[in-house]
């Protein structure tokens, strides 16, 4: 098996399943990207086999710590793995992801399952040249009627990989109603956002809408209504949800509109209505701000410390003691202690202090691998405003 050597002081030397291109020594064999390949250590010991390709910033993703051929029953194996793991977690399988990526060793292969539909994203090169029997797999082992291929996303572009969509397998539903927490949504698995929906909020709408009950709530970056329906639901006196994007606000819309909620859904830009609000002296008792990844980069950091700090800033000032700031991180690049001190310099800056009463994370079927940071992304604390001091 072709193969490469890496640095001494590489991250797989620590547990980390990544060989980024500048912690190659040597490289043997003339692997052809998309192959699977062996990974050694300056002293020719075997740390297993990856998936390689070397146009990634990423050139090598581990699959196992032994040899390992990409076959029907690698894939039949770990599927049935990744769907045992959400059934011990309790989740529901009419609505769960089934397959993480790295976090169910299918490094880049999403598999987000919709009842007897299932939406694949294959987003490395390896798993893409192979997807054909990855949607075979999930066929056979989920039982479902078809396999739709959602790789119209951006970040495949990074692997070399053009933007795709369509059916893989069987006769899937691509049109279809989901039912979280008693709230109904209409979404397209073939158009919509993402998979079609954003899954890993799922576990976290309930929780929050519990301290919504006759409350004035805003939800900012609403997309398709999660936090801001579940909420009016809950029993808030009032709701107002703010999304800027063209496409997400129509379904807003069309979900408060199909639930019977009255929320007022406003197509616009949240720091735009956050400095309006400020100006107008608007007061809530409860913000939920569920951004979208304010950086994908970890040069961009500082930017994204920055963005979150204002945004805080003016939602803290849009609150009086006892009010309710649930806010939310989906930045990877941005830790939870960086977010944290974010949170406070903004609410600091709007003359407000803040006790920490909860936290929430990703749901439980975008499980969290200990060596793997990247599979822990999604952070949520929920603040309350303190009196004056």
């Amino acid at each position: 098996m072709a193969g490469i050597i890496i640095r001494p002081r590489a991250g797989m030397l620590h547990g980390h399943d990544w060989v980024y291109g500048t912690e190659v020594l040597k490289v043997f064999g003339n692997p052809r990207d998309g192959d699977v390949i062996s990974i050694k250590d300056g002293r020719d010991r075997l740390l297993g086999c990856a998936i390689y390709n070397s146009k990634s910033q990423i050139v090598a993703r581990r699959i196992s710590r032994r040899r390992q051929d990409l076959d029907a029953d690698f894939f039949r194996r770990r599927i049935a793995q990744a769907a045992e793991v959400r059934d011990r977690a309790g989740c529901r399988r009419d609505l769960r992801r089934v397959v993480w990526s790295e976090s169910d060793g299918l490094p880049g292969v999403i598999a987000d399952q919709y009842g007897a539909t299932v939406v694949l994203q294959t987003l490395t090169l390896a798993m893409d040249t192979r997807k054909a029997e990855i949607a075979a797999a999930l066929a056979d082992v989920l039982d479902v009627r078809g396999v739709v291929e959602r790789n119209d996303t951006p970040v495949r572009a990074a692997e070399g990989l053009q933007p795709v969509a369509g059916i893989l397998q069987g006769e899937p539903q691509t049109l279809r109603e989901i039912e979280i927490g008693g709230v109904t949504f209409e979404i397209d698995l073939l158009g919509g956002q993402k998979t079609g929906f954003y899954l890993d909020q799922v576990a976290n709408y309930a929780a929050v809408a519990r301290r919504a009950v006759g409350q004035r709530v805003l939800d900012c970056f609403s997309n398709q209504g999660g936090f801001a329906l579940a909420c009016a639901r809950a029993g808030a006196a009032s709701v107002v949800a703010v999304e800027s994007g063209a496409e997400s606000h129509g379904r807003l819309a069309a979900n408060a509109a199909r639930n019977g909620l009255d929320v007022r859904c406003e197509r616009a830009d949240v720091t735009e209505v956050l400095r309006r609000a400020g100006q107008a002296g608007e007061k809530y008792d409860l913000i939920i701000l569920d951004p979208p990844s304010f950086t994908k980069t970890r040069g961009r950091v500082h930017d994204a410390i920055r963005g979150y700090r204002d945004l805080h800033m003016r939602a803290g000032a849009l609150l009086g003691p006892g009010g309710l700031l649930a806010t939310f991180s989906c930045s990877h690049h941005v830790g939870t202690a960086a977010f944290l001190e974010a949170a406070a310099g903004g609410l600091q800056d709007a003359h407000r202090t803040a006790r920490l009463i909860d936290q929430y994370r990703q749901s439980p079927d975008h499980p969290i691998v200990l060596h793997l940071p990247e599979t822990f992304y999604l952070k949520g604390f929920l603040l309350e405003m303190m009196p004056g001091r």
